[in-house]
C-alpha cells in the first residue's frame, strides 16, 4: 500500500509535497516496508545505556515512533553511528527527541545542579529520512549545549525543530535538504545563544532558518549555503531563506527577537529560472526577511559579507531598529534588492547591487523610516522609471558616496524631510531619467558635492 493511499485512509489532509517527498524515501529504499520496526529495540538501547544510541551493523533502521532521550533520567546523551547509518522515520513526529529539564537562562546562577548532568546532548554522523508526511528529523526541548554535527536530514516535515526553551545550541556541518516545511525551526522558543555554521540548508519549502515568535537572542549564522528554501513553483509565499518573524504576536512584548548576525553566507533561490521570463518562482519570497512589530521591533541585526541573489526581494525589513547591512553582494533581484519599512537607524554601507545578466528593477526603497544611512555602494543598471533609490515618508536620512550607473532613474524623494544627498555620482542615465527627483511634498533637502549627468529636478521649496 502506498503512502498516499494510507494517508487517504487515515483521513489526513496534507500538502501533496509532503506525500511526494515521503514517497521518495521509498524509492531510495525499495524494501522499506519489509524492514523490521526497530523502534522498541533502539529505545531499549537508549534507556539501558545511559542515553547512548550507537547505530552499527545495518545500513537502514526503520522506526515508527520518536526515539526519546529523557535527559533527566539518562543524563548526557549521545546518538551516533559507527558507519553510514540511516534512520527512516515511518511515523509522525521527530525521529530523535531530546527532552531536558532546564528552566533557567544561560546565566550560571540559573542552573540547577542536576541540569549539568544533562549537558551537551550530541547527535553526529547520522542520516534521517522521512517516510511519513509528518515525520520530523530532530526535536530539542529544554536542553543545554545540544550539539548537532555531520547530520543529514531529508524528505521530512521539519528538519531540526527547537521548541519551548533551549540554551547554547550548536548546529554545524549539516545537510538539511528538501524537507516539506522548515530546515532549522525556532518555533516560539525561549532560546539565547545558538550558532548555525558551515552547513547546507536547501530546498526546504517552508523556509531555511525560521525564527517565529518566542524570545530569541544571540543567533549567529555563518559560512552556510542557504538556497531555495521556499516553494519550487509559482506558489506565492511570505517565507524566506532566513525568516525572522514576530509579526504574528503584535501586542505581546514578551515575544521578541534581537541580536542576530548573518555573515559569510551564500543565500539565493531561483526566482529568475521558472522557464519563462514572465513567471517567477515563489513570488513574494526573500533571502532575508525581518518581519517585526510596532510594539517591539526586531533589533540589533548585522547582515555582512554575504552573496544575496535571485528572489522577489533580497532583503526585506519591516519594523526593525539598529540594523547593519554591510559589504554584501546583491544580484539578480526580481524585482527588489532591498525594501525597508517602518524602521529606524538602518545602516546600508559598502554593498554592490547589480542585476548581472538580467533586466530587473532592482529597487532600493525606504518607507516611513527615520535616521538611516545609505552609503558607499554601487548601483548598476536598475531598470525602473520609478526610482533606483526611493525614500517615501522618511526623515533624517544620509545618502552619501553612492555610484549609480546606467540606471533608468535615480534618487526619488516623496514626503521626505531633513535629508542630505552628498558626494553621489549618477552617470549614463537611460530612458531620459532624472538623477534626483524631489517635489514640493519634501522639505529641508540638502545637496552637496554631487556629480549628476542630468540636472536634479528638485522643487525650490524642498531645498534648504
Amino acid at each position: 500500500m502506498t503512502l498516499a493511499i494510507r494517508v487517504c485512509l487515515l483521513g489526513l489532509s496534507l500538502h501533496p509535497i509532503c506525500v511526494a517527498q515521503s514517497e521518495r524515501t521509498r524509492q531510495q529504499i525499495p524494501n522499506l516496508d519489509s524492514l523490521p520496526d526497530v523502534t522498541a529495540a533502539l529505545q531499549q538501547q537508549i534507556d539501558s545505556n545511559d542515553g547512548s544510541l550507537v547505530l552499527a551493523g545495518a545500513r537502514e533502521f526503520r522506526i515508527t515512533k520518536p526515539l526519546v532521550f529523557d535527559l533527566a533520567k539518562v543524563g548526557a546523551a549521545v546518538a551516533k553511528a559507527t558507519g553510514g547509518a540511516t534512520i527512516v522515520m515511518d511515523g509522525p513526529g521527530p525521529a530523535l527527541k531530546f527532552i531536558g529539564s532546564h528552566e533557567g537562562t544561560a546565566s550560571p546562577g540559573s542552573f540547577k545542579p542536576a541540569t549539568w548532568n544533562e549537558r551537551m546532548p550530541l547527535i553526529s554522523g547520522i542520516e534521517i529520512l522521512g517516510a511519513h508526511p509528518l515525520a520530523d528529523g530532530i526535536e530539542l526541548q529544554r536542553t543545554v549545549e545540544s550539539t548537532i554535527t555531520q547530520v543529514a536530514i531529508r524528505w521530512c516535515h521539519h528538519g531540526i525543530h527547537l521548541v519551548e526553551r533551549n540554551r547554547n545550541v550548536t548546529i554545524s556541518d549539516c545537510h538539511l535538504y528538501e524537507n516539506s516545511e522548515v530546515g532549522v525551526y525556532l518555533d516560539d522558543v525561549n532560546l539565547h545563544q545558538i550558532n548555525v555554521s558551515n552547513s547546507h540548508i536547501s530546498y526546504n519549502r517552508g523556509g531555511g532558518i525560521v525564527v517565529r515568535d518566542g524570545n530569541v537572542r544571540n543567533l549567529q549564522v555563518t559560512g552556510c549555503d542557504i538556497e531555495g528554501n521556499m516553494p519550487a513553483d509559482e506558489t506565492p509565499t511570505e517565507t524566506a531563506n532566513i525568516l525572522i518573524d514576530v509579526s504574528g504576536s503584535p501586542d505581546d512584548r514578551s515575544r521578541s527577537i534581537a541580536e542576530i548576525s548573518i555573515t559569510g553566507c551564500t543565500i539565493q533561490h531561483s526566482a529568475n529560472y521558472p522557464g519563462s521570463g514572465e513567471k517567477t518562482t515563489a513570488p513574494g519570497g526573500a533571502n532575508i526577511r525581518l518581519a517585526g512589530k510596532q510594539s517591539y521591533p526586531i533589533n540589533s541585526v548585522t547582515i555582512s559579507g554575504n552573496v544575496l541573489s535571485d528572489t522577489s526581494v533580497s532583503v526585506d525589513v519591516n519594523y526593525a531598529h539598529d540594523i547593519a547591512i554591510n559589504s554584501n553582494n546583491f544580484f539578480a533581484p526580481k524585482p527588489h534588492n532591498l525594501r525597508v519599512a517602518n524602521s529606524q537607524r538602518v545602516v546600508v554601507n559598502g554593498n554592490t547591487f547589480n542585476p548581472r545578466q538580467f533586466v530587473r528593477p532592482g529597487t532600493i526603497s525606504f518607507t516611513k523610516c527615520d535616521d538611516c544611512i545609505l552609503s558607499s555602494s554601487t548601483l548598476h543598471r536598475f531598470s525602473t522609471s520609478d526610482g533606483a533609490v526611493i525614500l517615501d515618508q522618511c526623515s533624517g536620512f544620509l545618502l552619501n558616496a553612492l555610484s549609480l550607473s546606467d540606471c533608468d532613474s535615480g534618487i526619488v524623494l516623496r514626503e521626505t524631510t531633513d535629508t542630505t544627498i552628498a558626494n553621489c555620482r549618477v552617470i549614463r542615465m537611460t530612458a531620459g531619467g532624472k538623477s534626483v527627483s524631489a517635489g514640493e511634498s519634501n522639505s529641508r533637502i540638502r545637496l552637496n558635492g554631487n556629480s549628476f549627468s542630468t540636472p536634479p529636478d528638485v522643487a525650490s521649496g524642498a531645498v534648504e
